[in-house]
């Protein structure tokens, strides 16, 4: 229950505050966070004061400060009473969301999104979009079978790519996941590097394989790999091969040369979804080499059965100093 009066004078020396109520005082804790972190960072985000009394939370701030602050709470709550757990990236979700996961009547092509809220559900987890870029991307991804997310690092283009296609593997859309990375060395070639050709590949790839490890348990992702029903490759071991039935993602797409994009956009096959990851402002091809991605990007765009799927600094869910460094390139560029 949320209702507004008069704060104590010598307490907060404001005008009023919103006081917001909840039934469960366990919860609550939960809600509140570790050394009550969840709510020092809706107090930075917002610039409100939040105070703790009994079962009730006070809000004293700004009219419409207050009143964004008591939808993030009450909707932190509500994930509580559903029993989910409320951690930081949830706090972040609905501080950069706020009332956007609401339905919003545009005739979404697919049933799942229709309450508003878009989830995918994992073998360990279960994913939520925590920007509306993100939110967008992800729907486009359910709904397109060719999609481009492009955008700097940390915006979660590929590990939203690799859930979705987790995703529709479990539920039998798909029967098998490829995950392809240009193997371009950045300062290092990969001749020098140790051991047999899948030791000097494997640091590639790694970013895919951390990605499928938060989605499945270790021992049945091994069984997948091992079974070939999940594949990890150089972008140049999918030449001459027709991908059907599978959901394949290109990763660090602009690496990739404009014939290996080529090869790899038509290697598209019957009841296949395919997914291009990349960031335009990290090309480590040679000087002069153009990237694929940027030649896709010109080339296909007028092609209304592809969605291209945008990113800025605004999205990027790492460290925030992540998006301050992006910007300050960004400008300077």
């Amino acid at each position: 229950m949320v209702h507004s009066a008069p704060p104590p004078e010598a307490e907060t020396g404001q005008g009023h505050q919103t006081l917001v109520e909840f039934p469960d005082n366990r919860l609550l804790i939960d809600l509140c966070g570790e050394y009550d972190r969840n709510l020092v960072d809706i107090e930075k985000t917002l610039g409100v004061q939040i105070l703790r009394r009994g079962n009730q939370l006070a809000v004293v701030g700004e009219p419409a400060a207050r009143e964004e602050t008591a939808e993030v709470l009450e909707a932190l709550y509500e994930r509580l009473e559903n029993g989910k757990a409320v951690e930081s990236g949830d706090v972040d979700r609905e501080l950069r969301m706020g009332q956007s996961d609401a339905p919003q009547g545009d005739g979404d092509q697919l049933e799942m999104f229709k309450g508003g809220k878009i989830e995918i559900k994992t073998r360990k987890k279960l994913i939520e979009p925590r920007t509306d870029a993100q939110k967008s991307y992800v729907k486009s991804l359910f709904a397109h079978e060719l999609a481009f997310g492009i955008g700097p690092a940390g915006t979660g283009k590929t590990y939203l790519a690799v859930a979705v296609g987790v995703n529709m593997f479990m539920e039998g859309h798909v029967d098998r996941i490829i995950l392809a990375r240009p193997a371009v060395e950045a300062g290092e070639k990969l001749g020098y590097l140790p051991g047999d050709m899948k030791d000097k590949i494997d640091p590639y790839m790694q970013p895919l394989y951390d990605a499928l490890n938060d989605f499945i348990p270790a021992k049945q992702l091994a069984r997948l790999i091992e079974e070939k029903r999940i594949e990890i490759a150089p972008l140049a071991f999918m030449r001459g091969r027709t991908l059907a039935n599978a959901y394949v993602v290109l990763d660090e797409a602009q690496n990739a040369t404009s014939m290996q994009m080529k090869m790899f956009l038509t290697r598209l096959g019957e009841g296949s979804r395919m997914v291009i990851t990349g960031d335009r402002t990290q090309i480590d091809l040679p000087r002069g080499v153009p990237s694929g991605l940027s030649d896709a990007e010109r080339l296909l765009k007028s092609i209304p059965q592809i969605s291209f799927n945008y990113f800025t600094a605004a999205d990027v869910v790492r460290h925030p100093l992540v998006a301050a460094i992006i910007e300050a390139y960004e400008a300077d560029g």
